[in-house]
């Protein structure tokens, strides 16, 4: 079990714009990467900035990411370069009465650093667990487990969680007092991420139920669209 502690904010992770919500804990910046489902993964190869939207896992203070051995940003990544991971959760919409003032309640995370492919066959088992679970917990029980081919075509990389902060916004808009008398709305319109039932794949065989990772969800039925 992870010892709650502070992160202390390097020169680059340090929050400079709006520092009051900036945080460097680590429960903090765990429970964000906990609920998010995709980071976005940025490095620079030959002068051109490139940011790739990923999947990813946990495990205490290291991200797991994966890709095809073969993909661009994996081999980068594999080689070393600097990376910038961001996973961002939107909370609402904040509606002032002027333009000026809109904005959004969110949190946040930045994490800066160098990942390192794994290559121990058994912590990178444990790592596409980690994935596989992040994005719906109990899949991997529920699934064939990746066999030698596909391990071999996977490059499973590791970030560690040592330069990472987090920001947060939360409340209604910061309107100016001269405009609380406008004739206009004001507020939060809340979002959040919603399941909605599962749709069987069309060549599913008849007969086979919900797994209980599905079953643990609470799932919207107002109709999508």
């Amino acid at each position: 079990m992870d010892t709650p502690t502070s992160l202390p904010p390097s020169e680059r992770s340090t929050v400079r714009r709006l520092p009051k919500r900036a945080s460097y804990e680590e429960p903090v910046i765990h429970a964000i990467l906990d609920e998010g489902l995709v980071a976005h993964v940025g490095v620079t190869v030959e002068g051109q900035p490139y940011v790739m939207p990923m999947v990813y896992g946990r495990m205490g203070r290291n991200l797991y990411l994966h890709g095809a051995s073969v993909s661009r940003l994996a081999k980068q990544l594999a080689q070393g370069v600097p990376a910038c991971l961001t996973v961002t959760l939107v909370d609402g919409l904040v509606l002032a009465r002027s333009a000026f003032h809109h904005s959004m309640n969110y949190r946040s995370v930045v994490v800066l650093g160098t990942a390192v492919l794994v290559t121990d066959e058994a912590e990178k088992t444990q790592a596409l667990e980690a994935i596989t679970d992040h994005a719906l917990r109990g899949r991997w029980a529920e699934v064939r487990a990746p066999n030698a081919q596909e391990l071999k075509a996977t490059s499973v990389l590791r970030l560690p969680l040592e330069e990472a902060s987090a920001k947060i916004r939360t409340g209604g808009p910061r309107d100016d007092e001269e405009d609380l008398a406008l004739e206009c709305w004001a507020g939060v319109l809340p979002l959040r991420l919603v399941a909605h039932p599962p749709e069987p794949a069309e060549d599913l065989r008849k007969g086979i139920r919900l797994p209980g990772s599905l079953l643990d969800h609470n799932f919207c039925t107002n109709t999508p669209g």
